[in-house]
């Protein structure tokens, strides 16, 4: 017999009655059923339950015996007595009478409960990773994003992709995030970086010829984290192809991310063609680039209704500034001036003045509310219509430059949508934003600067570039760049890649680079865009955002083994940390450390 185990705790079932086992595993739980004693013992692949009774030799044993010790069981499979038979277990037709027990490692109190999901602080939680995987959902989680990421896998090599590995220690890149640096030992003074993505490795690798790439790719950027993004480090299934246009990217990569989330989305109907929405259609009816389509709610711009109107706060922004647009977002169901009442207080929370609002009552002509009042019956009625609404039914107006209030409308869309309880939580909705600015105005540095990524193909490629001789015209230029979006999170992003030297140096000198800059911080592509570079495009798809999506849970950090917490410290490894003098000697470095305040 093996020295631990004849089976695991999840593989014996009602055949097995009869049989000597041997099992090991962590204490679940001990319950005592007047004198008799049921120990749940848990490993990796389920739960057996173990009797002993003060006639068993083990009963001894199991006396001592408390949670998450480590013990081996030795004892007879027979069949659970009538009307204990526990359904939600694979193990629980049967049970295992002990004839004997080995204690093979005790535990401590435990700092953290296993057993249930208890609501204990993330920090604890993470200081302890170790006992918080045990836990059962969090156990299952983990293997659902390997079950994901095979799958993935499958995917992608059944769609003729083969997975290259890139280099970890490369050279610092603007990829929008802060580096984390590593300095040289053999060259004082020098650094690698992290890769923040593997972006130049896999545009090189078409640039050999290799065609169709993907990888499952460790990223690492310096970033502030938040709840779908995690601190330092993250994966994503990076993927590339040569002799490609934007909609070909689609095509091959739509069918594998719709089948992943039908294969894991426990059933929740996915988007079965994924739109293309336009950004500035995006912007325009969502208030943002990453819109949840589970929202029906869709803003319309209805300046004309206020122009020259009673309502003079609007009517005279209008009339001095010809960017000042008024947009409405319907609210159905929120006719009621309690709910109106509510989002103003909570828009005044946001920094706003307030949230202007009209809702429709029966036998009220026009509408109601003071913005109803002031712009009369006919304008309100007007409103109404446009926006297809009805009795019970309200809007909610944002006025200004559309540039700095787009992002507030978002977000008062999604709360209306949230409070009216109008988002379907079971499905999931997928579309292509495209045709995103290539430049965007830097308004603190006062400065242009890529919109997106810097090694895309502006739409009209190098003669775009040529025929934008004004910031204004610079600033219309669309770029071939997209993005994936999923229920309200960027899923994945991607373009089409610039593939000539001349557009690289013109995109580079707009932002302020000289071409000796570009050949400096981007050598390897500036020299192998000189011999023959194909066509190219592809995309990178968040995996812990993917699995965050697929389980259903609030964070990332959920999904990740071992994470950091939100200040990016790793409790659990005690990271990051000091080192020595000696080391920082061998590496040539002195520190600087900011002065500590009183």
């Amino acid at each position: 017999m093996h020295r631990y185990r004849t089976h695991t705790c999840g593989a014996l079932r009602k055949g097995d009655v009869g049989r000597i086992a041997r099992l090991s595993g962590w204490v679940h739980r001990v319950r005592d059923h007047g004198g008799v004693l049921f120990i749940d013992l848990r490993d990796h692949y389920g739960i057996t339950q173990i009797v002993a009774d003060p006639d068993s030799k083990a009963f001894k044993a199991a006396e001592t015996v408390r949670a998450e010790w480590v013990i081996r069981v030795d004892g007879l499979v027979r069949e659970r007595p009538e009307g204990t038979v526990n359904p939600d277990l694979a193990t629980g037709e049967i049970e295992v009478y002990a004839h004997e027990i080995e204690i093979l490692s005790e535990a401590k109190e435990l700092p953290v409960p296993v057993f249930g999901e208890p609501d204990y602080p993330e920090d604890l939680r993470l200081t302890y990773r170790f006992l918080d995987l045990r836990r059962e959902t969090l156990h299952n989680i983990i293997m659902k994003r390997l079950e994901i990421t095979r799958s993935i896998r499958r995917r992608m090599h059944e769609a003729g992709f083969n997975e290259f590995p890139t280099p970890i220690l490369t050279a610092s890149s603007p990829e929008g995030a802060r580096d984390f640096l590593v300095p040289s030992r053999l060259h004082p003074g020098k650094f690698y970086a992290l890769p923040q993505a593997p972006q130049q490795y896999k545009q090189l690798l078409m640039i050999s010829g290799f065609d169709r790439y993907f990888q499952i790719a460790p990223c690492f950027r310096d970033e502030d984290p938040r709840a779908d993004r995690l601190p330092g480090e993250f994966y994503q299934l990076d993927v590339e192809m040569s002799f490609v246009e934007q909609e070909d990217v689609f095509q091959t990569m739509e069918p594998i991310i719709r089948g992943i989330f039908e294969e894991f989305g426990e059933g929740k109907p996915v988007t079965p063609v994924f739109p293309r929405i336009p950004y500035e259609e995006a912007i325009r009816k969502y208030g943002t680039d990453k819109p949840d389509l589970r929202n029906p709610i869709v803003m319309q711009d209805v300046t004309e209704h206020f122009r020259g109107s009673g309502f003079k706060v609007f009517a005279n922004m209008i009339e001095k500034d010809p960017k000042v647009r008024v947009w409405a977002i319907p609210a159905p169901g929120g006719g009621s001036r309690a709910f109106c009442d509510r989002m103003n207080s909570w828009a005044q929370g946001e920094g706003q003045p307030g949230l202007g609002y009209i809702f429709w009552r029966e036998d009220e002509e026009g509408g109601a509310g003071p913005i109803a009042k002031n712009i009369g019956p006919e304008r309100a009625s007007g409103i109404r219509d446009q926006l297809g609404l009805k009795v019970g039914d309200a809007c909610f107006f944002v006025a200004g430059d559309p540039a700095r209030f787009y992002k507030f409308a978002g977000l008062a869309r999604d709360r209306i949508g949230r409070e009216l309880n109008l988002i379907d939580e079971n499905r999931y909705e997928f579309a292509w934003i495209v045709d995103f600015p290539f430049f965007e105005w830097n308004e603190e540095e006062k400065c242009i600067e890529f919109g997106h990524n810097p090694f895309s193909m502006p739409q009209g490629g190098s003669a775009a570039l040529d025929a934008a001789t004004t910031v204004e015209e610079q600033l219309k230029i669309k770029a071939h760049q997209y993005d994936l979006v999923c229920n309200g999170y960027e899923l994945a992003s991607g373009g089409i890649r610039n593939h000539r030297l001349d557009t690289m140096v013109k995109a580079f000198a707009i932002v302020g680079l000289s071409e000796e800059e570009v050949e400096k911080r981007f050598g390897a592509l500036y020299r192998a865009f000189q011999y023959g570079a194909p066509p190219h495009g592809g995309m990178a798809a968040g995996l812990e955002r993917m699995v965050m999506l697929l389980t259903g849970v609030k964070t990332v950090r959920d999904v990740a083994i071992f994470p950091m917490n939100q200040q990016a410290n790793d409790l659990l490894m005690g990271a990051p940390s000091e080192v020595t003098p000696k080391q920082l000697r061998e590496l040539h470095i002195r520190l600087a450390l900011p002065e500590r305040k009183a």
